[in-house]
């Protein structure tokens, strides 16, 4: 299992534990104040708290679990809302460190014991928040609405609203600033109208930890049980905070309380009528708010009475039997997908089931679109199984609207197959579900789900804070400038793929993607003869590079459609929208798109679900003939799942072996083969993402006769130690990472085999020299030093200045003996750069006649300088003078400066 690599940040934000909506707030604000720093919640009780901001606001915390940080290097510890050491335990230990810097910032009177803090701001308002936000307002740092809503929260919960006396003046200007910057009251008032004390915060917890899922009569019943040796003041606000945290639509609180049980029940759907269910428990209330007191019965008693009054009171909603088509038109899946697509054209549907000999077990599903596409690839004698999508679950004829809602919507299931005793009797498209919800809200019944229901568009949000904080001044500028130019000439433009995907992951990126809905050359051209610098243009790929003055690089291209002739052919490319250009991108990750005109500067759009990829950390192709069309993908799959330690979906890794199996890779140019394999392994750690190659026979791909074994993996491991030594201690000498993992890779393949690689990739005649031939005379020195090592560091030098760095460090990468690999550390750090200070003239000086004993003369006092026994000048020349020349009472007098 690969070891995960902790970060390493110099500064760090926590609150005590417990922690409040005014510790939250606080953390967030000191965020903005100290945007180096890495916010850390301060521990699991308070998790009701941190799944809502962890859900619905992560985006806005530059966050990290403690487990994943590497303490040793903090050197800023930022503490908010609490100055007791007791109170912060996550970070305790940091406290011991001598230089480690302390900023606190609390409203909390003082106490003895108190942390000692290098700054301490300290006052005594209403709500920590208010003094963080009084120095965001001071130092004119701008906020979001949500930054604003969020920091607002934890001052309207600390006051009680202004009403507690501990409210100060200042308490109600922070928060008119705060609104000026658009905070939403409506979202505050949902959190605030009924107060949940912090003492209460440990039952919204445990309600929340408790809660069981229970489906019944189709419809989703969540039952938390708990018990209290005392009354909980409020619980009924407590029971509608769970319900708001986890949207949830039927919720029933089971509390034993002072030898009572209590039940608390809210419903947002028609089919559950909770008044009436608790009536019969001897409570009362309507149909979305009830409870009942019920002495004498125990927790245990009391659910298995509800749970077998909501079986007979909830009503069924057998939705699904209403909406499906029938008969499911199913075909197997050793079928091909010629005779599928002929199925659908007889049968005018848009998708087939596909099972296997059995024909209710459904194992996928097709549509039109891929048999189209197999069609035209000439793949339609393949069998369905090849292309289908498996990832596919059927629901029973009694399911309710809001799992077929989840299964199609959430989901994104295209087909929907309907169950009644094990037998598909019927099919449900999103077509159908689309109708229905339309149907019902025109006539004013839809549901609470239905109402929101609308075909899918993209998601979008502002996220121009992010360009704020994330990006430096002037890359911020520069997109704004860019966004303007665009205004002038009457297009839309977006920068697009893995720059804003490494700006939601707060990575560093410096690579400028922009989409032009439009003649993207023409713009280029227009924007570099204002801006200066110089245009490369593609007009085949519609796409230019602008070069700026500073040499700077953004790459520009029209928004465009390609479509592939033939698998693993180059794409041809046709002029299209937004929408269109990102879905012919590799990976859904990589199809976000933000705004850069004015009236849209930020706006972050997303067609494909690349935010939600993004959260459950997962690579996913955007379609099933992805790898078909273009079989380079698959190396980005794995380079990407390696980056940032991603997953490949279920679906992605059926098609890497599908085109692993049929061989898409045999028509792929060596160059861009090439081009992939040599990204992967400029990677900073390459490694998991070579066993991942191997792992899906990839290997073979580069040549049928590589060999790629567990002690190659073995030796890269060695490289990757060496590689990290080199560029720890010499940041500013070049040196081709990628070839040293490359030449572990080829270790074990003969001559002729190594030429067919560096032919077939296409490799330069200077990069096959360095691969080929160097190569092998780095392996023929090893083999020296390992058997006769040079007793002197001139016999040392001597094995080792022909070679370049990479192959100093594949000697390091390669030998097994420890001796070896520190003489070689030795030479590179030591002898390396020795050379003698006499030069020619010297010699000439001495009376000696130039010619070629000059080079041996100088070799001889390199030698010795190696060897320790010449210091300087003086001694070098003295040292020609005694071995190199003829015995002369004249010369041996003369000196020379």
């Amino acid at each position: 299992m690969k070891k995960e690599k902790k970060i390493q940040p110099e500064a760090i934000i926590t609150s005590h534990i417990n922690a409040d909506f005014d510790a939250i707030s606080s953390m967030l604000a000191a965020q903005k104040l100290y945007p180096e720093a890495v916010v850390i919640f301060p521990g699991s009780q308070e998790k009701n708290l941190r799944d809502f901001f962890v859900s619905t606001m992560s985006y806005l915390f530059n966050m990290e679990n403690p487990k994943n940080i590497d303490f040793s290097l903090i050197r800023k510890l930022i503490v908010v809302d609490t100055r007791r050491p007791l109170r912060i335990p996550a970070v305790a230990k940091l406290l011991e460190k001598e230089e480690l810097e302390i900023h606190i910032y609390d409203h909390h009177p003082d106490k003895e014991g108190d942390i000692k803090a290098d700054i301490s701001v300290v006052q005594p308002t209403g709500a920590t928040v208010t003094i963080l936000t009084q120095l965001i307002r001071e130092k004119s740092i701008a906020i979001s609405p949500e930054e604003a809503t969020v920091m607002a929260l934890g001052i309207y919960e600390d006051t009680g609203s202004f009403t507690y006396t501990s409210t100060t003046e200042a308490d109600l200007q922070a928060t008119a600033f705060l609104l000026s910057c658009g905070a939403n009251l409506n979202t505050i008032s949902d959190f605030i109208s009924k107060e949940i004390r912090t003492d209460q915060v440990a039952w919204l917890n445990e309600l929340i930890n408790e809660k069981v899922s229970h489906t019944i009569n189709g419809v989703e019943i969540h039952i938390s049980t708990i018990s209290s040796p005392e009354y909980i003041p409020d619980l009924a606000a407590i029971v509608q905070m769970v319900m708001k945290i986890d949207n949830l639509d039927v919720f029933f609180a089971i509390v034993l309380m002072e030898a009572k049980v209590n039940v608390i029940a809210r419903s947002r759907i028609i089919e559950v009528n909770v008044g009436e269910i608790l009536s019969a428990l001897g409570g009362g209330g309507h149909a979305s708010a009830a409870s009942a007191g019920i002495p004498g019965k125990t927790l245990a008693q009391v659910e298995q009475e509800l749970i077998e009054l909501l079986k007979s009171h909830v009503m069924p909603t057998r939705i699904a039997q209403e909406l499906m088509s029938t008969p499911a038109f199913t075909i197997k899946e050793s079928v091909t997908c010629r005779d599928a697509g002929m199925m659908m054209t007889r049968c005018n549907v848009n998708a087939l089931l596909v099972s296997s000999d059995d024909p209710h077990e459904i194992t996928g599903y097709i549509t039109r679109h891929v048999i189209e596409k197999t069609g035209y690839h000439q793949l339609g004698h393949l069998p369905v199984s090849e292309y289908m999508s498996t990832e596919i679950t059927t629901i029973s004829q009694n399911a309710g609207l809001m799992e077929i809602e989840s299964r199609i919507m959430g989901e994104k299931q295209r087909l929907l197959p309907v169950k009644a005793d094990s037998r598909v009797i019927g099919v449900i498209t999103r077509t159908d579900l689309l109708n229905y919800l339309v149907h019902r809200n025109k006539n004013g019944t839809g549901s609470h789900h239905g109402q929101n229901i609308t075909p899918q568009h993209a998601k979008q949000r502002n996220i121009g804070h992010l360009i704020t904080e994330r990006l430096t001044p002037a890359m911020a500028d520069l997109l704004r400038e860019i966004g303007r130019a665009g205004d002038e000439l009457g297009v839309n433009l977006f920068v697009v793929g893995g720059f804003v995907r490494d700006l939601l992951l707060c990575r560093k990126s410096d690579d400028i993607d922009v989409v032009v809905e439009g003649d993207g050359i023409d713009f280029a051209r227009r924007f570099i003869l204002k801006k200066g610098g110089r245009c490369n243009t593609h007009r085949e790929f519609c796409t230019a590079v602008m070069v700026l003055p500073n040499g700077f690089k953004i790459d520009v291209a029209s928004a465009r459609m390609e479509y592939y002739t033939a698998p693993a052919a180059l794409p041809t490319v046709e002029m299209s929208s937004i929408q269109r250009d990102l879905f012919r991108r590799d990976f859904t990750i990589n199809t976000l798109a933000v705004g850069l005109n004015k009236k849209n500067f930020g706006t972050l759009i997303d067609f494909f679900g690349a935010q939600r990829d993004l959260k459950d950390k997962t690579i996913r192709t955007l379609h099933n003939l992805s790898f078909v069309e273009d079989p380079t993908r698959v190396f980005r799959a794995i380079k990407f799942a390696n980056r940032f330690d991603f997953t490949i979906g279920k679906l992605t890794l059926s098609l890497i072996r599908n085109a692993v199996k049929f061989d898409f890779f045999r028509k792929l140019s060596g160059r861009r083969l090439f081009s992939e394999l040599k990204q992967i392994l400029e990677e900073e750690n390459p490694i998991p993402a070579i066993e991942s190659l191997r792992n899906y026979h990839l290997e073979k791909v580069i040549h049928p006769d590589l060999i790629m074994d567990d002690s190659i993996i073995e030796t890269l491991g060695a490289a990757q130690k060496a590689v990290s030594w080199h560029d720890l201690l010499y940041l500013n000498t070049p040196c081709m990472n990628w070839s040293i993992y490359f030449m572990v890779i080829l270790k074990k393949c003969p001559y002729q085999v190594v030429k067919e690689i560096c032919s077939h990739l296409r490799l330069s005649p200077s990069q096959t020299k360095l691969i080929l031939r160097d190569r092998l005379k780095a392996e023929e020195r090893l083999y020296i030093l390992e058997r006769r090592f040079p007793p002197t560091n001139s016999g040392l030098y001597a094995l080792l200045n022909i070679f370049k760095p990479e192959h100093l460090l594949y000697i390091m990468a390669c030998t097994r003996i420890d001796r070896v690999r520190k003489a070689v550390s030795f030479y590179y750090t030591r002898l390396k750069d020795i050379k003698p200070t006499i030069q020619g003239r010297d010699l000439i000086a001495l009376n000696l006649k130039p010619g070629r004993t000059f080079q041996a003369i100088l070799q001889s006092v390199l030698d010795a300088k190696l060897d320790g026994k010449l210091k300087n000048k003086k001694e070098e020349i003295a040292f020609v003078q005694k071995h190199h020349m003829p015995v002369n009472p004249d010369s041996m007098d003369k000196s020379v400066d």
